[in-house]
């Protein structure tokens, strides 16, 4: 008896601790980075070797980048409300430290004067959970010389719409990307910026996957899931309204190559792929 309660006063302390770093840990938990949830767009590796096909991870957003190019081919995020606070805008644009050395690092000057906004993929109000989360969007492989009224208008408007789903109880996958080479921004039409070492794309995309707040996200996706694909022109006088460039997924892997979803059963995708969303807008 009195070694079964030696025992207990030794653990007793060690479970009080293990209760509190639980709660201390549930406190100060960040959202899971499961970004390539519903798949690796291009199969994209973390290998110097692929320089046009390179996988970033970061805490906050997964991207491929193209080191020729300057800028990423997608990025992917998750978000929800786990991802929305009340952290303020940093402003903070910077070259990304973590590409491999020798890469050129796109810089926050190297768009000035272009007549292109340094345009966010994983854009600064999803993530204001923490001054960290809303930095890391700042950092230059998160941006593509993107045409103003395309970047603050158009998009602008899609990016709230996003928001609005999540707080109204929804999680969404949203793959953001680019293709082609060549935009009209408001100084005119450019192909590149900074000497040639930014390429300006001719078209971005957006593919947007609508879930009930929930768990084992991939095989969630459903034949009725709602999934707004979207691609538009990279010029200064598109329509604002988001919802006239709708499109399907299949559309926009045959202008791309890449394989959108390829996590979610092949039988879903098929289902889900040749769709165009036809759902509210606001």
């Amino acid at each position: 008896m009195m070694l079964a309660f030696s025992r207990f006063r030794f653990l007793l302390p060690c479970l009080l601790l293990a209760l509190l770093a639980g709660c201390e840990s549930d406190d100060t938990a960040e959202p899971a980075p499961d970004h390539l949830a519903l798949g690796n767009p291009s199969g994209a590796t973390a290998d110097v070797n692929q320089p046009t096909n390179y996988l970033l991870s970061k805490p906050q957003y997964t991207l491929s980048y193209h080191r020729d190019r300057g800028i990423p081919n997608w990025v992917s995020w998750h978000l929800s409300t786990e991802w929305l606070g009340s952290a303020a805008r940093q402003d903070d644009f910077r070259a990304d430290a973590s590409l491999p050395a020798g890469w050129y690092q796109a810089q926050s000057s190297s768009y000035t004067g272009s007549g292109f906004d340094r345009g966010h993929n994983c854009p600064s109000a999803d993530r204001t959970k923490t001054v960290a989360d809303n930095s890391a969007t700042f950092l230059m492989t998160n941006m593509i010389p993107q045409a103003p009224n395309n970047n603050q208008q158009t998009w602008g408007d899609l990016e709230e719409y996003c928001r609005t789903l999540a707080k109204a109880g929804n999680e969404l996958y949203i793959i953001m990307g680019q293709y082609g080479t060549g935009g009209t921004g408001s100084n005119g039409a450019k192909s590149t910026l900074d000497n040639g070492r930014i390429t300006v794309p001719k078209r971005i995309w957006k593919v947007i996957v609508v879930l009930p707040e929930g768990s084992d996200d991939a095989s969630r996706v459903g034949s009725s899931t709602r999934i707004i694909a979207v691609d538009t022109p990279n010029n200064n006088s598109l329509n604002t309204d988001w919802a006239s460039y709708r499109t399907t997924v299949d559309a926009i892997e045959a202008a791309t190559g890449y394989d959108l979803l390829s996590a979610v059963p092949v039988a879903t995708q098929r289902a889900v792929e040749s769709r165009v969303d036809t759902g509210p807008t606001q």
